[in-house]
């Protein structure tokens, strides 16, 4: 979306896929969303009006952005679309790009009225489209099913608090209304009760309604083995994408540099490609499948970020950095609102971007009989370990003769166990050597593999 699209766009001007408004009226906005949502999707200019200074433009600005979001509120169910953009052409010529997606779930509605883009205006939908739609795009998403046994009172008021603060167009509504328009509540016989989506943004104690957890196993080679460390994590989607990132940042290599003093690191992978794999699979997996979790294999060599349930609509291993569709509308949303996706539908290309950035193959997308895996290569025996530094940088950290002793025995044989260490420290007691080898594992030098007698401990 950069200036000379927005010219080529205002060039063609108003169509099937394109609209431009200078009208702040939350309902015109509304339909307009609705009729391409219903059809081919497309883009949305609205004209923000020229102000006579900086302030009153942050102002006018503000508020145009305020009734984009407010009219995606007010269609039925509320559309879920990317963030509008900022555009600006000349002074005077101020944009916001609106973009709504090819390919949405649902079939939408303003004030209960179907809409259809027909040339530049938006025309009813007759009864059979309306039936011919709902039938292609399929039944209400589990996401947006509601739990019998759960109410209001499975929810935590805190985490629903932290949510609507950061979103302005929720913030001044009351919490059941907001989350009713964000899909997180439904009504049925005058109750209100969370959906699927609802409890596991939002729930007090997910574990009682909705099955998510995620696996992260670290294994010491290049193949699945029984030799690995394992965390299982279950949570509510935003506390358990931080704990997953930090269970497996904890496990990933890094390098450093030691100047004046100062430790700088790299890691062996981007991080914010390892922030997107991880979303993208929590976001994006199946919850209405059973018996399934999402798992994050780490080798040596590679990580696997592996989704229970296969591709969703259209979208297939062959197209799926150009086309657009969520399984989970709702859950994307809020997950985006929140800030741990940054534009919404372009995670596939950011982490493409992102490892290319940094000389890495290419992440490698798979469908397997009933999931869905993403693989990202790391640079394997390439990458150089902060380990590999020299003794006097291994002394600026603090560590004494018998730890830098142990850490080049790892350098040159891969691994070592305690009897290993005791024998190139035969003079010093067996419980130095257990207190030697728990500070370089607490300082994220070693990575302690296996249980009793069979410990043995690797670089990290």
């Amino acid at each position: 979306m950069t200036v000379d699209d927005l010219r080529a766009l205002l060039q063609s001007g108003r169509g099937r896929t394109v609209e431009v408004l200078s009208t702040l009226a939350a309902r015109r906005l509304a339909e307009s969303m609705a009729a391409m949502a219903n059809g081919e999707g497309g883009t949305l200019l609205l004209r923000v009006a020229s102000a006579d200074d900086a302030d009153q433009g942050e102002a006018a600005a503000a508020e145009a952005r305020d009734a984009i979001l407010q009219a995606a509120l007010l269609c039925d169910p509320p559309l879920i679309i990317p963030l509008p953009k900022w555009v600006s052409l000349d002074v005077g010529q101020e944009w916001w790009w609106v973009e709504i997606p090819h390919g949405l779930p649902h079939v939408y509605a303003v004030s209960g009225k179907y809409l259809r883009r027909v040339g530049t205006q938006n025309r009813p939908l007759p009864p059979p489209e309306v039936r011919r739609l709902l039938f292609e795009r399929g039944e209400a998403a589990f996401e947006s099913q509601p739990v019998p046994d759960a109410g209001w009172n499975d929810l935590d008021p805190h985490k629903i608090d932290r949510y609507l603060q950061s979103v302005p167009a929720l913030r001044t509504l009351p919490p059941k209304e907001a989350l009713l328009k964000r899909g997180c509540l439904v009504e049925r016989g005058g109750r209100l009760l969370p959906t699927v989506a609802g409890l596991l943004l939002f729930a007090v104690d997910v574990e009682r309604h909705v099955r998510s957890e995620v696996l992260v196993v670290r294994y010491a080679g290049r193949e699945m083995s029984d030799e690995f460390v394992r965390q299982d994590i279950r949570d509510t989607l935003p506390e358990q994408v931080r704990r997953v990132e930090s269970a497996v940042l904890a496990n990933l290599r890094t390098g450093a540099r030691i100047d004046s003093l100062q430790r700088e690191e790299h890691l062996e992978y981007p991080l914010k490609a390892v922030r997107e794999a991880i979303v993208n699979a929590v976001a994006h997996r199946d919850y209405s499948l059973r018996g399934d979790d999402i798992r994050i294999s780490m080798f040596t060599d590679r990580i696997e970020f592996y989704s229970p349930g296969r591709l969703p609509g259209h979208i297939t291993v062959q197209n799926i950095v150009d086309e657009r569709f969520s399984r989970n509308g709702v859950l994307v949303q809020v997950l985006s609102d929140m800030g741990f996706i940054e534009r919404l539908g372009y995670g596939i290309d950011r982490m493409i971007k992102l490892m290319a950035d940094e000389g890495l193959a290419l992440p490698e997308f798979r469908e397997t009989a009933n999931g869905f895996v993403v693989t990202l290569y790391g640079p394997g025996e390439d990458f150089v370990p902060r380990q590999a530094s020299q003794r006097r940088e291994w002394r600026l950290l603090g560590l004494n003769e018998r730890q830098i002793a142990a850490l080049e025995y790892v350098d040159e044989h891969g691994r070592i166990t305690n009897r290993e260490f005791q024998a190139l420290s035969p003079d010093v007691s067996s419980e130095t050597i257990r207190r030697d080898l728990a500070d370089l594992v607490s300082r994220d030098l070693l990575l302690k593999i296996g249980r009793k007698r069979a410990t043995y401990y690797i670089f990290k």
